[in-house]
């Protein structure tokens, strides 16, 4: 997994870059649950458009976690050669820094007011009919607190490298290679 990262990337970028998916992971499977009808809140989702949406928002959560990937991968660098009319450019590193740095800044927001209102939820017996049940989402959920500073950081090593990069390499050099 770790082998495929790019060759100048550091280790702990590479390793917090990998990170942000399985943080993520716990929570998407307890919405899976929660989509597939298993008692792991107090209300089951009684629409479809309930299930559309958790099975919505799990695939949106993982795929833009898995993006985090890009910024220590050699796809986060040049654009793989498969993608219509960009293949094969250089990516340019606020393109991806920019997003990247909101994204966690944006993360960090919500896990704020989320946690907030959820806990209070949480604590009122909302969420939840059992303590089990109030562990599990507990459990499933806390780890998403680290996404935005393991976004935060894989961004800030991929600018500072890309950065360095772009000093060493004379301009236009990347585009014709």
């Amino acid at each position: 997994m770790l082998r495929n990262a790019s060759s100048d990337a550091p280790r702990w970028a590479v390793r917090a870059a990998y990170a942000v998916p399985l943080v993520t992971l716990p929570s998407g499977l307890w919405r899976l649950a929660l989509a597939a009808g298993l008692p792991v809140a107090s209300e089951p989702l009684r629409t479809g458009w309930g299930v559309a949406y958790v099975l919505t928002l799990t695939a949106v959560t993982e795929g833009l976690a898995l993006l985090t990937l890009g910024l220590v991968q050699p796809w986060g660098e040049v654009v793989p050669r498969w993608i219509p009319l960009i293949g094969g450019r250089p990516v340019r590193p606020l393109a991806a820094v920019v997003p990247a740095l909101v994204g966690a800044f944006l993360l960090f927001v919500l896990s704020l007011v989320v946690g907030f209102v959820q806990g209070r939820n949480l604590a009122d017996g909302v969420l939840t009919h059992s303590r089990a049940q109030s562990v599990l989402l507990v459990v499933c959920y806390t780890p998403l607190l680290a996404w935005a500073p393991l976004l935060a950081v894989s961004a800030i090593a991929y600018h500072r490298r890309r950065r360095t990069v772009a000093a060493l390499v004379p301009e236009g050099a990347l585009e014709h290679g």
